[in-house]
């Protein structure tokens, strides 16, 4: 049986581009019809690549000293071997924030695929269930979410002092999974009651092959878009947090959030005050900016992209 949607729902010339080539190469057609997100994507995959090369990229690290006695607090110039300036010790800008990017996209990456995951396993199997499994999952996501996520964040990061990675990273696992959860859950109960699975249920297959067959195949764009909404959730909140003065210290692990809060230490006009440069600050929080924007750019093209009643792009 057929476990898409129904044609019926879409557009004429997207019904009969569902039927003569399914709904992957529709939602590929969507996508690239959409120049914002495809935009956003080369943006995001440039910060994410210089992230993860930033090793090899800057080599010195982000604590490495100019000791010239030139580099201090020097602004960008382009005839230097410090492209966007120093600080106010002679640290390298552009490699602190590569290192920050590095950081920040491992926590966002690892702690947005675990939590993902949680969601998955929790909000499908309480969405085609229901019952006490789904009225259970949503007291549990209740729970969880009764609390500002910033206010938990910050709760949790002082109780599990002194913070590392893994503590970070398993705090967001269990403290942001309930907003991609709901999703799933809404979006498994839908499939549960389409025809197609309620006639594998009457021929006697089992629960677990019906979600694996026939849910997990069809929820997967709702996967994809909660996942990417996760991601930005995750790097604007710990930057959140560390600009407040909590989570790891630059010095430790440097993230685009601590790396922001020491520049501007007391806010921007305190960094003026003891005469920092602007490029201190304004090289991390354009990367932060820029990493942001491009993926609700992209959460937000996925959605039109993968829902298959959604209008046409």
């Amino acid at each position: 049986m057929n476990a898409a949607p129904a044609p019926a729902a879409l557009e004429p010339e997207e019904a009969a581009a569902v039927a003569a080539r399914g709904y992957r190469r529709l939602a590929l057609r969507r996508l690239v019809r959409q120049p914002a997100t495809l935009a956003a994507s080369f943006v995001l995959l440039g910060l994410v690549g210089a992230g993860i090369l930033a090793p090899q990229v800057a080599p010195r690290g982000w604590n490495s000293i100019d000791l010239s006695g030139t580099w201090v607090n020097h602004g960008p110039t382009l005839a230097s071997a410090h492209l966007l300036g120093t600080d106010n010790i002679g640290r390298d800008v552009l490699d602190r924030t590569l290192w920050g990017l590095h950081y920040s996209v491992q926590t966002a990456f690892v702690a947005g695929a675990g939590a993902t995951l949680l969601a998955l396993l929790l909000g499908v199997w309480a969405g085609y269930r229901g019952g006490w499994a789904d009225a259970a999952l949503m007291r549990l996501a209740d729970l969880v979410t009764g609390f500002p996520i910033l206010v938990t964040m910050i709760a949790a990061f002082v109780w599990l002092r002194p913070i590392t990675v893994w503590k970070t990273t398993l705090v967001f696992t269990f403290a942001i999974w309930p907003f991609a959860a709901r999703a799933l859950r809404a979006r498994a109960a839908s499939i549960a009651a389409e025809e197609y699975v309620q006639a594998a249920q009457a021929l006697g297959s089992s629960d677990l092959r019906i979600v694996v067959r026939h849910v997990l195949p069809n929820a997967a764009g709702t996967v994809v878009v909660a996942g990417t909404s996760l991601l930005g959730q995750i790097v604007l909140i710990e930057s959140m947090a560390e600009f407040f003065g909590f989570g790891v210290p630059s010095v430790t692990r440097p993230t685009l959030g601590n790396l922001i809060a020491e520049a501007t230490r007391g806010g921007l006009f305190d960094a003026v005050s003891i005469g920092l440069g602007w490029w201190t600050w304004a090289t991390p929080m354009l990367a932060l900016v820029l990493l942001l924007a491009a993926v609700n750019l992209i959460g937000d093209g996925l959605d039109t992209a993968l829902n298959p009643r959604s209008s046409r792009a």
